[in-house]
């Protein structure tokens, strides 16, 4: 990095943490170099396939239970021959295991997946490198993946924070970005292909564009886990070709430990890992009173516990606070619906996606506000917690470049720029945020602040010295 970027660094830094101490609001100036925002060609070598006979391609982990101790290996082979069993242990080279895996395949139109397979890897222990091969033959594949600490308050542990990813070289960019940092988890919140954006013109490509994508991230993907939440561009409805609205290209290739939470669903469930409790909420699936995820959702909090997993951070797709005029207000009717129990349970931050551009708001809330009295507008709130929109990963719809001006009070920081987020937890108390901007082929900090726990915030200010 030259010293103007340090310079440009160190000033943003300071400026978003005079922001946090002082309630400003800040609207970056930043114009974005980068490359249009058009899908990479389907013959591009970032999509290249393994080249042995049925090799296994589009590898991804994710968390295969409650508490981090298992994972959820998956995989894609062209045929259906392939073998079904995972080999792993502690030493590379060296499997002392095994675990059988289940497969699936589906098709619509002229489109028919390969083969996919889904294996529980289960009873790892915490902290440890796990090798694993999958694959036979000459056609076998290897890759490893680290466990996190045990679940308790003061482990560090860092989250990636990646949305609307999709497969640009702007989308490239963000991945490539995000490898070289020190992210141990990606938390996904939502829109993974985009591949429906191709199907009216060539449906055979919304489904191939599925296989091209978890070829592009399978550098990423199979060596940690991605906590995967569902968007409006996973949803594929298009009834003429048998996809009728649920999420099945999604659903039949990235799996949850849903019932590990006791949700019914997997577009909704809960994990802990390390300090953190992590709540995937659904946009697009009911939340109302009665509902199912309601209900979850009404459980799960009662579950968490704060002396155990001191983070309590939701992710879901659509934001419940957005200044941009892209998809405004959209999240309104969840807001309703959550926001008191957000409150009232001292969830220190919700990451959510779906506008193409960056914002973080201050701790604020609106639980004054019904139909009939008026009282509207948000209020910064000490008590409520921080919202950051990240659906800014490059994909091919662009930049959502409009903000409602002026900005309002209740936005902290702003910018139409691609990239990511860190959430690097140091201990029960504190945690520091980055939001890391690709900017003309670097990475660049342009925002960051300290994250103050709620939970244990307020119990130290409570306790008698």
């Amino acid at each position: 990095m030259n010293k103007k970027l340090i310079i440009s660094t160190i000033i943003s830094i300071l400026i978003s943490l005079s922001n946090v101490v002082n309630g400003d609001s800040f609207t970056s100036s930043y114009v974005r170099l980068d490359p249009p925002s058009t899908d990479i060609p389907l013959d591009s070598e970032f999509f290249a396939a393994p080249e042995a006979y049925n090799a296994p391609q589009q590898v991804h982990i994710t968390q295969g239970d409650y508490d981090g101790k298992a994972v959820i290996i998956s995989w894609v082979t062209p045929y259906l021959h392939g073998s079904h069993t995972v080999y792993y242990g502690t030493t590379k080279g060296k499997y002392t295991s095994k675990a059988k895996a289940t497969n699936t395949s589906y098709s619509f139109n002229v489109y028919k997946s390969g083969q996919i397979y889904h294996c529980l890897v289960d009873g790892l222990e915490y902290n440890t490198k796990y090798y694993y091969r999958i694959g036979s033959g000459p056609s076998n594949r290897e890759f490893w993946f680290q466990t996190p600490p045990e679940v308790g308050p003061d482990s560090p542990y860092t989250f990636g924070l990646i949305g609307d990813l999709g497969q640009t070289m702007n989308s490239l960019s963000t991945l490539q970005h995000y490898m070289k940092g020190e992210g141990q988890t990606v938390l996904f919140v939502g829109d993974l292909t985009y591949a429906d954006r191709h199907i009216d013109e060539a449906p055979h490509e919304g489904g191939l564009r599925w296989d091209t994508w978890g070829r592009l991230v399978e550098p990423s993907t199979a060596y940690q886990p991605w906590i995967w939440t569902c968007g409006n561009h996973d949803i594929d409805y298009f009834p003429k070709l048998g996809l009728l609205g649920e999420f099945m290209q999604f659903r039949e290739r990235y799996p949850s430990p849903y019932k590990a939470s006791e949700s019914t669903s997997p577009l909704w469930y809960a994990i802990r890992r390390g300090p953190a409790h992590v709540i995937v909420l659904a946009s697009y699936s009911g939340f109302v009173k009665y509902t199912a995820q309601y209900r979850w959702l009404d459980n799960e909090l009662k579950k968490v516990d704060r002396k155990k997993t001191p983070w309590l951070i939701v992710i879901m797709h659509v934001p419940l606070y957005n200044s941009n005029t892209a998809h405004y207000m959209e999240g309104e009717s969840m807001r309703s619906v959550f926001e008191q129990w957000f409150v009232d349970y001292k969830v220190d931050v919700v990451f959510a996606g779906h506008v193409h551009s960056y914002e973080r708001s201050h701790r604020v809330s609106n639980l004054k506000y019904n139909i009939s009295n008026g009282a509207c507008s948000p209020v910064l709130d000490e008590s409520a917690p921080f919202y950051v929109t990240i659906g800014d990963g490059g994909n091919s719809e662009g930049i959502a470049g409009e903000y409602i001006s002026p900005q309002p009070h209740y936005s902290a920081f702003r910018e139409p720029s691609f990239g990511h987020a860190i959430l690097d937890i140091k201990n029960k108390t504190h945690a520091y945020y980055y939001w890391h901007r690709n900017q003309d082929g670097n990475k660049v900090t342009a925002d960051s602040f300290v994250l103050h726990n709620q939970y244990w915030m307020s119990e130290l200010e409570h306790t008698p010295i």
